[in-house]
């Protein structure tokens, strides 16, 4: 069985408070590791594998940075109680609650 990978990469920009450097590798790692369709890479591929990762990270970097909207700024915790919402509506209550 092949290890899952986070389908997720979350959205970045135009959020108050903004990325944080952790959050903008993270996502940078999610995909490479989907598009490397690996993990965990072996140490023969391992270079590639971060500097892929270094270089995913400062375009993610520079794209957040250089976005612009006229739209208001979106609250994390409203998003984040939104898309619990969603996962609610779609496959129902948590167990055990």
């Amino acid at each position: 069985m092949r290890p899952r990978m986070c389908r997720n990469i979350r959205t970045l920009s135009h959020f108050e408070p903004p990325a944080t450097d952790d959050e903008i590798r993270a996502a940078a790692l999610q995909y490479v590791r989907k598009i490397s369709g690996s993990t965990r890479p072996s140490a023969a591929n391992l270079a590639s594998f971060s500097r892929a990762v270094d270089e995913v990270t400062a375009a993610t970097e520079r794209l957040v940075a250089t976005l612009t909207t006229t739209s208001k700024k979106r609250d994390r915790a409203v998003e984040a109680a939104r898309a619990r919402e969603r996962s609610q509506r779609r496959f129902g209550p948590p167990r055990g609650a």
